[in-house]
């Protein structure tokens, strides 16, 4: 990871022992397709948007997660907050929290010309899928009157209540239109392989919208987060990451997600990307002796990840050889593949230092502006 790596001057002021931050502007514009902003507090953000009915719900019994621990992650990370020790407000408030010091520290000298966000944690995996909804549309209303109203570098995800395709229809229905909003957003770790025809619906109306289907790692569905139970180790939770991905890519090609909505775009947020084209070839083969099975999956499923799918560069995989990574975009293609900072948290990527290698100037500027651009139509 690169998040260290910032060309930053630390100018120790002697009146004060803690180090001011003066930081460079990069270079190069970039589109970041993965920011993640946080409520300062329940109370102040979240809560103006909800009926009393739920803030008293909230203040009395919580929010209980599908998950098997009733805290939530069983794998307690490192980093408090699993953020960068610098993202904290000065005042000891949440990182993501606060648009003006994301502007210092992220927005300026980073060069953001746009940027995506999609909030985690609230409203996210629920068991109780009334609450899910109503903390899902005070999420989306928090997004446009504290930061897209107030920056327009930034853009909305519209975040669902996944589990209750009902009730998430009827808030893309309610934001479709909305500039503030460039994408839908969902998790990957669902109660149901996503390509289930349970989530049709919600796969309809993204579609009717014009809206991408972003999936971001992580998520409760109520099950251990390998096929083979629970690990024992933050780092193995880290790396199933990438096979939530690859099970419901193959789930949402099998189960004919692309043939019945043609327009989905289907965007792999922070889940890696180099297990793409092992996969591909993979599930080609098998498709080849088994596509009676299948008879609504009129092509091999390589072409159906060529033709819908796009993935973020944060956390890109990074081998010592480092054109085997160009070698593995060759093959997704590289307007397929957009930058993403994962910022605030611990393994951020710098955009000066996240892809080392000589590139032309169409795949540079496409890599970190205009895949994004093109793609959100913005």
């Amino acid at each position: 990871m690169h998040a260290l790596r910032k060309e930053i001057t630390m100018v120790k002021i002697r009146e004060k022992r803690t180090p001011t931050l003066v930081m460079k502007q990069a270079r190069q514009a970039v589109f970041d397709c993965d920011i993640h902003p946080a409520p300062r507090s329940m109370e102040k953000d979240i809560f103006p948007h909800l009926s009393k009915r739920w803030i008293d719900h909230l203040s009395t019994y919580g929010s209980p997660l599908r998950s098997g621990f009733q805290t939530g992650n069983n794998y307690p990370k490192g980093q408090p907050q699993a953020s960068r020790r610098d993202s904290f407000l000065p005042d000891g408030g949440f990182p993501g929290s606060d648009l003006d010091f994301m502007r210092k520290q992220h927005l300026d000298p980073n060069n953001v010309e746009l940027g995506v966000m999609l909030p985690l944690r609230i409203g996210l995996g629920l068991q109780n899928q009334e609450l899910a909804a109503a903390l899902c549309y005070a999420l989306n209303e928090w997004q446009q009157i504290e930061w897209t109203s107030k920056e327009p570098r930034l853009k909305g995800s519209v975040v669902l209540p996944y589990e209750d395709p009902k009730a998430s229809v009827k808030e893309i229905e309610r934001c479709a239109g909305n500039p503030a909003f460039v994408q839908v957003e969902v998790l990957s770790r669902c109660a149901e392989p996503l390509g289930n025809r349970k989530y049709w619906p919600i796969f309809e109306a993204a579609q009717a919208a014009g809206l991408p289907f972003a999936v971001h790692a992580f998520g409760y569905g109520g099950w251990p987060v390998t096929a083979g139970g629970w690990p024992s180790y933050y780092m193995e939770d880290m790396v199933a990451h990438s096979q939530s991905m690859q099970s419901l890519v193959a789930s949402m090609i099998f189960e004919g997600v692309f043939e019945k909505f043609p327009g989905t775009k289907l965007v792999l947020v922070e889940g890696g990307l180099a297990w793409l084209p092992t996969l591909a070839w993979r599930l080609d083969r098998l498709w080849s002796r088994l596509r009676s099975e299948v008879p609504d999956v009129k092509k091999p499923p390589s072409e159906y990840v060529r033709e819908h799918i796009w993935v973020t560069s944060q956390p890109i995989e990074e081998p010592k050889q480092r054109n085997q990574i160009a070698d593995v975009i060759d093959w997704i293609g590289w307007d397929r593949v957009l930058f993403a900072s994962d910022y605030p948290h611990w393994d951020f990527d710098d955009p000066a230092h996240v892809l080392p290698l000589q590139l032309t100037k169409e795949k540079k500027q496409g890599f970190y502006i205009d895949n994004a651009k093109k793609l959100y139509g913005v």
